[in-house]
Protein backbone atom coordinates (compact mmCIF):
# COMPACT_ATOMS: atom_id res chain seq x y z
CA UNK A 1 0.00 0.00 0.00
CA UNK A 2 1.24 3.41 -1.33
CA UNK A 3 0.83 5.85 1.61
CA UNK A 4 -0.65 9.76 -0.10
CA UNK A 5 2.50 12.44 0.90
CA UNK A 6 0.97 16.15 1.29
CA UNK A 7 -0.61 17.15 -1.59
CA UNK A 8 -1.01 13.88 -3.27
CA UNK A 9 -4.46 12.76 -4.22
CA UNK A 10 -5.69 16.56 -3.14
CA UNK A 11 -7.16 18.35 -6.29
CA UNK A 12 -4.55 21.15 -7.68
CA UNK A 13 -4.67 24.43 -6.63
CA UNK A 14 -6.01 23.00 -2.90
CA UNK A 15 -2.11 22.28 -1.71
CA UNK A 16 -2.37 22.80 2.55
CA UNK A 17 -5.85 24.26 2.22
CA UNK A 18 -7.05 20.50 4.21
CA UNK A 19 -9.60 20.26 1.71
CA UNK A 20 -11.07 23.38 1.78
CA UNK A 21 -11.78 25.18 -0.97
CA UNK A 22 -9.30 28.44 -1.42
CA UNK A 23 -11.69 31.06 -1.63
CA UNK A 24 -13.68 29.84 1.69
CA UNK A 25 -10.13 29.01 3.63
CA UNK A 26 -9.10 32.60 2.60
CA UNK A 27 -12.20 34.37 3.74
CA UNK A 28 -11.80 32.02 6.84
CA UNK A 29 -8.46 33.00 7.95
CA UNK A 30 -9.07 36.97 7.07
CA UNK A 31 -12.19 36.53 9.36
CA UNK A 32 -9.82 34.96 12.05
CA UNK A 33 -7.27 37.54 11.74
CA UNK A 34 -9.73 40.41 12.12
CA UNK A 35 -11.46 38.74 15.20
CA UNK A 36 -7.79 38.17 17.04
CA UNK A 37 -6.79 41.80 16.14
CA UNK A 38 -10.11 42.79 17.28
CA UNK A 39 -9.64 40.57 20.48
CA UNK A 40 -6.01 41.87 20.67
CA UNK A 41 -7.31 45.63 21.10
CA UNK A 42 -10.00 45.11 23.44
CA UNK A 43 -7.62 43.02 25.82
CA UNK A 44 -5.04 45.63 25.21
CA UNK A 45 -7.65 48.89 26.29
CA UNK A 46 -8.96 46.13 29.18
CA UNK A 47 -5.41 45.75 30.27
CA UNK A 48 -4.52 49.61 30.59
CA UNK A 49 -7.80 50.44 31.72
CA UNK A 50 -7.07 47.80 35.02
CA UNK A 51 -3.77 49.53 35.10
CA UNK A 52 -5.26 53.46 35.73
CA UNK A 53 -7.71 51.23 37.68
CA UNK A 54 -4.56 49.93 40.30
CA UNK A 55 -3.26 54.09 40.10
CA UNK A 56 -6.27 55.35 40.80
CA UNK A 57 -6.75 52.74 43.77
CA UNK A 58 -3.46 53.58 45.18
CA UNK A 59 -3.92 57.39 45.48
CA UNK A 60 -7.69 57.02 47.21
CA UNK A 61 -5.94 54.77 49.69
CA UNK A 62 -2.92 57.13 50.15
CA UNK A 63 -5.53 59.37 50.52
CA UNK A 64 -7.63 57.55 52.77
CA UNK A 65 -4.83 57.46 55.37
CA UNK A 66 -3.84 61.07 54.87
CA UNK A 67 -7.58 61.30 56.49
CA UNK A 68 -7.39 58.81 58.60
CA UNK A 69 -4.06 60.40 60.29
CA UNK A 70 -5.48 63.42 60.14
CA UNK A 71 -8.72 62.72 61.84
CA UNK A 72 -7.01 60.79 64.62
CA UNK A 73 -4.65 64.38 65.41
CA UNK A 74 -7.80 66.14 65.36
CA UNK A 75 -9.72 63.60 67.49
CA UNK A 76 -6.58 64.21 70.13
CA UNK A 77 -6.86 67.53 70.23
CA UNK A 78 -10.46 67.91 70.67
CA UNK A 79 -10.34 65.31 73.76
CA UNK A 80 -7.58 67.58 75.58
CA UNK A 81 -9.86 70.16 74.44
CA UNK A 82 -13.12 69.24 76.06
CA UNK A 83 -11.34 67.52 79.10
CA UNK A 84 -10.05 71.45 79.61
CA UNK A 85 -13.34 72.53 79.27
CA UNK A 86 -14.43 69.85 82.25
CA UNK A 87 -12.26 70.89 84.50
CA UNK A 88 -12.67 74.98 83.97
CA UNK A 89 -16.83 74.03 84.47
CA UNK A 90 -15.86 72.53 87.74
CA UNK A 91 -14.15 74.67 89.42
CA UNK A 92 -15.58 77.79 88.90
CA UNK A 93 -19.48 77.41 89.53
CA UNK A 94 -19.61 80.05 92.41
CA UNK A 95 -17.15 82.34 90.68
CA UNK A 96 -18.87 82.36 87.65
CA UNK A 97 -22.42 82.50 89.33
CA UNK A 98 -21.13 85.96 91.30
CA UNK A 99 -19.66 87.57 87.89
CA UNK A 100 -23.05 86.90 86.53
CA UNK A 101 -24.90 88.95 89.92
CA UNK A 102 -22.44 91.90 89.59
CA UNK A 103 -22.32 91.84 85.87
CA UNK A 104 -26.58 92.68 86.44
CA UNK A 105 -26.44 94.68 89.15
CA UNK A 106 -24.30 97.13 87.36
CA UNK A 107 -26.31 97.11 84.37
CA UNK A 108 -29.42 97.74 86.76
CA UNK A 109 -27.68 100.56 88.24
CA UNK A 110 -26.94 101.78 84.64
CA UNK A 111 -30.70 101.38 83.48
CA UNK A 112 -32.08 103.19 86.44
CA UNK A 113 -29.60 105.79 86.27
CA UNK A 114 -30.33 106.58 82.87
CA UNK A 115 -33.80 106.78 83.20
CA UNK A 116 -33.32 109.09 86.60
CA UNK A 117 -31.22 111.49 84.43
CA UNK A 118 -33.79 111.64 81.19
Amino acid sequence: MRRAGLGEGAPPGNSGNYGYPSSGYSACEEENERLTESLRNKVTAIKSLSIEIGHEVKNQNKLLAEMDSQFDSTTGFLGKTMGKLKILSRGSQTKLLCYMMLFSLFVFFVIYWIIKLR
